[in-house]
């Protein structure tokens, strides 16, 4: 068995970000030695959606019409599972989304299939598929690999890896429609779909972040700091310490157990550097550091860093923008 298999999904007639994502991380496999990738598309219409995933960057994008206006697992479960059997993908990759979370298990299980759950790194070598996922409580990084197992299904947490670019060549892929006989598959009836409410700027989306840890020492000094992050165009981020803490809405939290960020600038102020934080904002592309530990893992991670007092930092930001 070889190649990869992403799961795509669209919400209100357009593609979500994460499948885009998931794109990106079978990409990465593929170019890895895990063989060619393919996306799948399950939706009513599903053929409406091909070019933009060809312009993704994949070597074949196959089309199921799904006889429903919006997603159901048991549906996705039936697609996904004729897939395999006709394809038989080394690696099958979905997102950590509520959509998925509603069938890959019960393919995995039925199947017999290796599995695992918000990954957030990935790789392919001599030994097969490596993943990463946290453990106990977000105390850990587990490690993992599926010695026997044919196919792997995972889902991976959006965010987590860098979404492919479009218009890295459409003319080389192929497209394929497969109608399969999914009447009668279904066994839930949707009522409703509801967003949850707004809680202000989403710091996954943020091209800039300030992002504040145990080093700001009181509550009254994360006001202080979140103007100066208004006064520089940054959207304030939080650890998890401080969260805990109550100084922080747990929306601000980066990390294995928050949110993944990977903005264009991190700025990350007293922030020592947990595994569980730098799960969540080691893919941003320029991470500026300032502790004053030198000894703080937050360097072992940073591009830039200045082992510095938080505080005269940001004072003298404060005197620049003066």
């Amino acid at each position: 068995m070889s190649g990869v298999l992403v799961i795509a999904e669209v919400r209100g007639g357009a593609l979500r970000p994460v499948s885009l994502e998931l794109i990106g991380a079978g990409r990465m496999l593929s170019e890895q030695g895990a063989g060619e990738l393919s996306v799948a598309l399950i939706a009513s219409d599903a053929e409406a959606h091909v070019k933009e995933l060809k312009l993704a960057g994949v070597d074949e994008v196959l089309a199921v019409p799904s006889p429903l206006a919006h997603f159901e697992a048991h549906v996705a479960q039936a697609v996904l599972e004729a897939l395999i059997e006709r394809t038989s993908p080394a690696v099958v990759l979905a997102g950590h989304t509520v959509d998925s979370l509603g069938f890959l298990a019960a393919v995995a299980a039925r199947g017999g299939h290796g599995f695992a759950s918000d990954v957030t790194e990935l790789s392919w070598g001599e030994r097969g598929l490596g993943a990463v996922r946290s453990a106990y409580g977000e105390r850990l990084v587990r490690e993992l690999d599926f010695p026997g197992r044919d196919t792997v299904l995972l889902q991976l947490r959006p965010g987590a890896f860098a979404a492919a670019v479009a218009g890295l060549g459409a003319e080389k892929a192929s497209s394929e429609r497969l109608d399969l006989d999914l009447e009668g598959c279904a066994r839930s009836e949707r009522i409703e779909l509801r967003d949850p409410p707004a809680s202000g700027e989403d710091i996954a989306k943020a091209d800039f972040v300030l992002a504040l840890g145990r080093g700001v020492g009181a509550r009254e000094r994360v006001a202080e700091l979140e103007r100066l992050a208004a006064r520089i165009g940054a959207t304030l981020a939080v650890s998890g310490p401080l969260v805990e803490a109550g100084w922080a809405p747990r929306a601000r939290k980066v990390g294995q157990s928050g949110k993944t960020v990977a903005p264009r600038v991190y700025l990350a102020l007293g922030i020592s550097g947990a595994a569980q934080h730098l799960a969540g904002m080691s893919s941003s592309r320029t991470i500026i550091a300032v502790n004053s530990d030198p000894d703080a893992r937050i360097f072992d991670v940073a591009h830039y860093g200045a082992v510095a007092d938080l505080f005269e930092v940001a004072a003298a930001l404060e005197r620049e923008l003066a």
